[in-house]
């Protein structure tokens, strides 16, 4: 049973598996793509229920740009109607939602999109969710490296104020505190360019489960195992 003073404040998930769990039922990517979007809706409405804070999720990265023309489209179609369509209900749930990543390579309508759900959940005050959309961890350093030196030519900050906070305010989840726990699904063990720098002392939970199977017990789990462990960040 989790403990409900010890929740992580934040928790990252890497949503993996959404293919290989339609190809076990002889089902189209797309099918496996939109059931991983209904376990997505039913696991933020439980985090926001039990008091996490702050929900990350990994939903399609600067190289997914790889996959083929057919699954790109299709994951697009689905993202622009789950944000037109999801931001009714996170607005009465009191989620606020945040899309993190480059909207440069993204369409004008999904970035219309993007806009009008973050605007109308601004306000609300529960648990923040993170959709991040076209984002790569490494591409997210390169856009605060570019920032700040643009800040340093214009006078605004001195090269020896450089610190983590400053490097922190200028990556996509500003004013958020770093994951305390990061969830993958489908059994791989690798964080795939995902936070790299908000993930250094976070706790790393791996489950076998195929991400449309992950359930509100799986979370639960997953929190108890954060739960049985000692942070140290780096002390003794």
């Amino acid at each position: 049973m989790i403990e409900n003073k010890n929740l992580p404040k934040h928790i990252a998930i890497i949503m993996d598996g959404n293919r290989r769990w339609a190809k076990s039922k002889g089902k189209p990517s797309s099918f496996g793509h939109k059931e991983g979007a209904k376990t997505l809706e039913k696991v933020v409405r439980y985090a926001n229920k039990i008091g996490i804070e702050h929900i990350t999720v990994y939903a399609f990265s600067t190289e997914n740009w790889r996959r083929t023309e057919e699954e790109v489209r299709s994951l697009m179609m689905l993202f622009q109607s789950y944000l037109d369509d999801y931001a009714k209900r996170a607005d009465t749930e009191n989620i606020k939602v945040k899309i993190i990543g480059n909207r440069e390579g993204l369409s004008k309508r999904m970035r219309s999109s993007i806009e009008k759900c973050m605007e109308r959940t601004k306000d609300n005050t529960g648990i923040i969710f993170n959709i991040a959309l076209n984002y790569g961890g490494r591409d997210e350093l390169i856009h605060a490296i570019k920032n700040i030196s643009r800040e340093i030519q214009e006078g605004k900050i001195k090269i020896d104020e450089i610190d983590e906070q400053i490097i922190s305010d200028h990556l996509y989840t500003k004013g958020q505190p770093d994951p305390d726990l990061l969830i993958r699904t489908s059994g791989e063990i690798r964080l795939s360019n995902f936070l790299p720098w908000q993930l250094v002392y976070s706790e790393f939970v791996f489950v076998e489960k195929n991400w449309p199977d992950f359930s509100e017990k799986d979370l639960d789990w997953a929190i108890e195992q954060y739960q049985h462990r000692t942070r140290k960040f780096g002390g003794k």
